[in-house]
């Protein structure tokens, strides 16, 4: 059942994205808070992604990817692209279509204004935050295993989850963070990818002849589409999990991008340093280099810094949405509250009391309805679009 309800979400939002570019494929698309491109792509990019990104390379997918014995699925292709196509490229056409929706539908048709979509949308919200914590938390112990015993879920590391869900909290209290987070997660990211390539001692002609492998996953695209196995369908879900939210977020920040070129840099700009870091990491993973140490560690602080990004824009929605201001409540109930409440529910997650397939599962019907609503309800409002979010609605 899951699988065939993702696989439908996957084709139509896949659909839609052909249909909303070639539609509107010169309509300039202007956000409420416009920034230039290179900090839309720092904000798009760390807005959505994790430590996942960082850790789980090397430490589950390649050794799982590689194991075609266990699960043949796998084997028409390499493992670097196989962890490439759950990452890169195809994946982030989910956030261009939900992206030019928040920018040229959105401000005519209002759907997420009414009570009982708005209430929805940031219980979405709102779970999908705690799920990233949830990850974060369950799989500490493998990103620091120099403390503990590697798989144990020690005290300190429940701190850990709770001091970086408040930093996050309180970054969300001003815009000026989103900008210096973005900007320096993503110099920070690709100052990782420079430490790891050269602590492996690799060569260009080594990178080249690994990053080659990558051509495995264009050449196999279409196999993509729909769940390989259960995990990633999981990856789906998840991806699906983000898309609306991801889309309200950065929608505001698109600076005059035409929809083709909001497209092109979505599927381009963040596939170029997951490119990069999936092939260094799949050259570590193919001659045995370990990562114990600093390399670990170095890993590990980049993986905090993209978690709290994560949080940061995610808090940043739904307290927007919500009305939950530090205008209104101050500044420490406003921390204290969200910290405290997203910890909670992170823990429900932990617990596996509430699972991302879920959370998935809604938004896809959420794109289901707002599809009813624009057809039967505002369809004489599409044919008006000028891309601008700050337009009133009619």
């Amino acid at each position: 059942m899951l699988t065939t309800i993702i696989s439908f979400g996957v084709i139509m939002a896949l659909g839609l994205t052909v249909f909303c570019t070639i539609k509107w494929w010169n309509l300039p698309l202007t956000g409420v808070t416009p920034v230039p491109l290179f900090t839309f792509i720092a904000i798009l990019f760390t807005s959505g992604l994790d430590v996942g990104l960082i850790m789980f390379p090397l430490a589950f997918d390649y050794p799982l990817y590689a194991d075609t014995g266990a699960e043949p699925a796998y084997a028409f292709t390499n493992p670097l692209a196989l962890e490439f196509g759950f990452w890169g490229f195809l994946i982030w056409a989910f956030y261009f279509l939900t992206t030019f929706y928040f920018c040229a539908i959105e401000p005519r048709v209002k759907f997420f204004e009414i009570p009982a979509i708005k209430l929805l949308n940031n219980i979405v919200i709102i779970t999908t935050c705690a799920f990233t914590g949830a990850l974060f938390l369950i799989y500490m112990p493998y990103y620091i295993a120099e403390v503990g015993d590697g798989e144990t879920i020690l005290p300190v590391f429940y701190l850990i989850c709770f001091l970086v869900i408040l930093i996050a909290a309180f970054s969300s209290t001003d815009l000026k963070f989103v900008r210096v987070l973005s900007v320096s997660s993503t110099l920070l990211f690709l100052a990782l990818i420079a430490y790891m390539w050269l602590n492996a001692g690799m060569g260009l002609g080594e990178f080249a002849s690994t990053a080659s492998n990558l051509g495995g996953y264009f050449a196999n695209i279409h196999k993509f589409v729909i769940p390989l196995t259960d995990y990633h369908e999981f990856y789906l879900f998840w991806w699906f999990a983000w898309s609306i939210m991801i889309g309200q977020f950065v929608s505001r920040f698109v600076g005059g991008l035409k929809t083709w070129q909001l497209l092109a840099s979505l599927l381009v700009f963040p596939s170029i340093p997951l490119g990069l870091w999936f092939s260094v990491l799949y050259y570590y993973h193919l001659n045995g280099i370990g990562t114990a140490g600093f390399p670990n560690w170095a890993m590990t602080i980049v993986g905090i810094v993209f978690v709290i990004n994560s949080f940061d824009s995610l808090i940043r929605l739904y307290t927007d949405n919500l009305n939950f201001t530090t205008e209104r409540f101050g500044t420490v109930s406003y921390v204290l509250a969200n910290a405290i409440g997203l910890f909670v529910l992170t823990l429900l997650f932990q617990s596996q009391w509430l699972q991302i397939q879920w959370v998935g599962t809604i938004v896809i019907g959420i794109y289901l309805l707002a599809l009813g609503y624009m057809f039967f309800v505002k369809r004489r409002h599409l044919h008006k679009l000028d891309g601008n979010a700050n337009v009133a609605a009619e």
